[in-house]
């Protein structure tokens, strides 16, 4: 799509999250969308909720070939157990597969129950990682090159980053 004819027309990003997760991912990634340039002028946020991780697929086509949305942020929450994070990789290849059938980006953001022990850590993953995707969602859409001006450099969605590799 050009810049012309994206000018033109006013953009949907899809945001779909779930009941099954212990954080509101949703409202952290529509309150980022928010804050982002032309919101409401360039751009609106169509937003839908479905039970667990297995429905996200699904549902964020339905926000592409339904909504008309450019892009989608799919947030949910995986839990602890194997059979859990069996699930989970089930859930993320349907995603995949969703972005085939679509040629539209999904930006699948889980947060695993267990990535951290302490309830205000975990807390504050759901909230970065929501915001941060979203914010990579919008990038993509308006602002490819703030993308580019980060390649390399081991940035995380979530915690701390990682850095990029010295040249020791």
């Amino acid at each position: 799509m050009t810049k012309k004819r994206r000018s033109a027309k006013k953009l949907k990003i899809g945001v779909v999250d779930t009941m099954f997760a212990r954080f509101d991912m949703g409202a952290a990634a529509r309150a980022e969308l928010e804050e982002c340039p032309g919101y409401g002028t360039k751009f609106k946020v169509v937003s839908t909720t479905v039970p667990g991780f297995k429905d996200l697929a699904v549902a964020a086509m339905n926000l592409i070939e339904q909504q008309g949305c450019s892009i989608v942020v799919a947030l949910g929450m995986p839990g602890s157990a194997p059979i859990d994070k069996q699930c989970a990789h089930e859930a993320s290849m349907g995603i995949m597969q969703a972005q085939l059938l679509t040629a539209t980006p999904i930006l699948e953001v889980f947060v695993h129950e267990d990535e951290a022990d302490e309830p205000i850590v975990l807390r504050r993953l759901f909230e970065n990682r929501s915001r941060q995707h979203a914010r990579n969602a919008y990038w993509m859409l308006f602002e490819p090159e703030q993308l580019s001006q980060r390649a390399g450099r081991g940035i995380r969605q979530g915690f701390g980053d990682a850095g990029p590799l010295g040249d020791d």
